[in-house]
């Protein structure tokens, strides 16, 4: 029987480690006096061709290159043959980021040795050769640059994403930027150094940063509930992007005050029912349902942004879902850096607040956008429909059972649906895209903006098309088994959308573009950022389950479209050196991955064709050696499920 190349190249390696130079023959000594060997590129990429140029005077033969990675792994072996003393060969880098250190043998020994071959980097980058997901990412990028804000605060010069209809760092608008930004800007940390270093006494926290330049004072408005866990959210993720247990730990105090002060406070948290509690809004956003008032601050009409007698408390399940992921997020932290008795403690929390929100607000096929407390009229508001924004999100926020988030997304798939045919058929009552901020939308009057957008039906928040919704829908699809859904909500976001540069946070339902304000710009990045995420977790596949991709999840789903049958793709956080690649090809009765990245733990769920039938036929290897495999029977159909803790991983599937 043959032997496999896994096995063939581990026994090489083991034998040209082990034989000492002193012991080589002295003719062969003679001809490798100067021998050498060189890369052609000082820097290469992850999977990407790199060219080595090798030099053993008077040598005719094969011989062998074997590389390790800036953490000493083996990062694979490149064999060649030498003609009258020169080769150039080709290398895939694979293995951590950094510089690579590689061996040249000739005949079984060692003759050259290079402590810097090249130098392995990698950027956030996908090329499958159709053009609408080639240029998504650098779109995307060119885009959320318009939404930065750089000014100077106190000592240091504030760097942040801002609202696309306010010209300020909103905590909420920079963290579900920043999420997406992570891949690309490498100085996120200043912003949520401002915001820990701006919260009040109590725990809680401003809704966004001081602004001295244009005379604005950072403030906090009093219906909001939801300021605290997404600051717990922000740190996390970008905890996760770079890995820096040192910053964390500056922010890890600040964490927990924010969420004790939610489930402590009497204005946040209802202890009857055990969740969070907040005045009765349209979703998380920052004013009160009921009519223009006057503002008992200033005197001037405006939105009730405040709580007082009038106040209709009740339970917003977006705030409810947030927290209870904060929770798991914090949990995790304190088992890396902090007390592992708090850990416990947060999660018990989380899970609490998971099922007092499915037993009270879950009907079965969303959750109902607000529950209050008393009985509240509404003249032509049938709150049992009301779809809100904040389901899209809960798909992805870890909360929600396999069938919740199937239920949901069947909801909003089958309304886009409707609306959607009656757009195409000129009928004033459809709409362009089912992205809704809230479906049904309040009618006019219920509401009061004080002039605002909003106060009509289907503008702004109170039935508005957001394409950050559509983000939240695409990467929830991908996670829950409706892939098809994934890529057209993708494509249409590119053609109409970021392929003209222009997005904005909401749209009117013929299509029209909402402006919200003077300060409205056409580069809304939480909608950019949310449909990078989309692309990345969902179509390309990669999804980090830790830290910095040390323990990663690669899932591609090009198989899904119908004109993407060979990918490449480079995730990388801009912070650190966390990384994952990979080449994947689907033949007609074959697929080929080979993937490689800074991974601890490499874990593949690769999907199937319907040609693969049952997976009775299926043969699966691991760098050329069989392997056992799992099988899961997905909604969207059969997956083959492997692990390795190799930097090396080329997988084979012939059904």
């Amino acid at each position: 029987m043959p032997r496999s190349p896994r096995l063939h190249r581990r026994k090489l390696l083991t034998t040209l480690l082990a034989t000492p130079a002193a012991f080589l023959p002295a003719s062969v000594l003679a001809q490798s006096a100067t021998p050498s060997f060189r890369s052609t590129q000082p820097f290469v990429a992850p999977l990407q061709p790199a060219y080595i140029q090798v030099n053993i005077p008077g040598y005719t033969g094969p011989s062998a290159i074997i590389l390790f990675d800036a953490r000493k792994r083996y990062a694979g072996t490149v064999e060649g043959q030498i003609e009258n003393g020169q080769g150039i060969w080709t290398a895939f880098p694979r293995g951590a980021l950094g510089p690579q250190w590689a061996a040249l043998f000739m005949n079984g020994q060692e003759v050259a040795t290079n402590a810097n071959l090249f130098t392995l980097d990698a950027q956030t980058s996908l090329t499958t050769g159709q053009w609408r997901y080639d240029a998504f990412i650098p779109a995307v990028k060119t885009l959320m640059g318009q939404a930065i804000l750089n000014y100077p605060l106190g000592d240091r010069i504030i760097h942040g994403y801002r609202s696309p209809d306010s010209a300020l760092i909103w905590l909420r608008d920079h963290i579900y930027q920043q999420r997406a930004a992570r891949y690309f800007d490498d100085n996120l940390r200043v912003a949520l150094d401002a915001f820990r270093d701006a919260q009040y006494p109590d725990g809680s926290f401003p809704d966004f940063l001081d602004r001295p330049e244009a005379y604005v004072s950072a403030m906090r408005t009093p219906v909001e509930a939801d300021v605290e866990y997404l600051y717990v959210q922000g740190v996390y993720e970008l905890w996760q992007a770079s890995g820096d247990d040192g910053w964390l730990r500056t922010h890890l105090g600040n964490m927990r005050r924010a969420l004790t002060y939610t489930i402590q406070s009497p204005i946040r948290w209802d202890g009857a029912r055990g969740l969070v509690k907040r005045p009765y809004t349209i979703d998380t956003w920052d004013f009160e349902v009921g009519p223009t008032t006057i503002d008992p601050t200033n005197g001037k009409p405006a939105p009730r942004h405040w709580i007082d007698e009038n106040t209709i408390w009740g339970i917003f399940h977006g705030d409810n879902t947030g927290m209870a992921q904060s929770l798991s997020m914090l949990a995790k932290i304190e088992d890396r850096i902090g007390d592992p008795n708090l850990a416990q403690l947060w999660r018990d929390i989380s899970a609490s607040i998971t099922g007092n929100l499915n037993e009270l607000a879950w009907n079965g096929r969303f959750f109902q956008h607000h529950v209050p407390f008393t009985e509240v009229e509404l003249p032509g508001v049938d709150a049992e429909r009301q779809l809100s924004l904040s389901n899209a999100f809960a798909l992805n926020r870890g909360t929600l059972t396999p069938e919740q988030g199937q239920a949901i997304l069947t909801e909003y798939i089958e309304r886009g649906a409707e609306d959607m045919a009656r757009y195409a058929s000129g009928s004033p009552d459809g709409a362009f895209a089912g992205w809704y901020s809230i479906d049904p939308p309040f009618p006019y009057g219920t509401v009061g903006l004080a002039g605002r957008s909003g106060e009509i039906p289907g503008s702004y928040v109170n039935g508005g098309i957001m394409p950050l919704v559509g983000g939240e829908l695409a990467r929830g699809a991908f996670r829950y088994g409706q892939p098809e859904f994934g890529f057209a909500t993708l494509d249409y976001y590119w053609l109409r959308m970021l392929s003209r540069g222009r997005t904005f946070l909401w749209y009117h339902r013929d299509g029209a573009e909402g402006v919200g304000s003077d300060d409205t710009i056409p580069s809304d990045g939480w909608s950019a950022g949310s449909m990078l995420l989309a692309l990345i977790e969902g179509a390309a596949g990669i999804i980090d389950n830790s830290i910095a991709y040390r323990d990663v999840t690669i899932s591609p789903h090009w198989g899904t479209t119908p004109d993407v049958r060979e990918a490449y793709a480079s995730i990388r956080y801009a912070l650190g050196d966390g990384y994952a690649a990979y080449r994947w090809i689907q033949g007609e009765r074959a697929i080929v991955l080979d993937a490689t990245g800074s991974a601890d733990l490499l874990r593949l769920a690769i999907p199937l064709p319907a040609s693969a039938d049952n997976g009775s036929s299926l043969s699966v290897t691991l760098n050329g050696a069989p392997i056992p495999f799992g099988l899961d029977q997905r909604p969207d159909g059969l997956y083959v499920l492997l692990e390795s803790r190799d930097s090396v991983v080329q997988v084979r599937i012939d059904w």
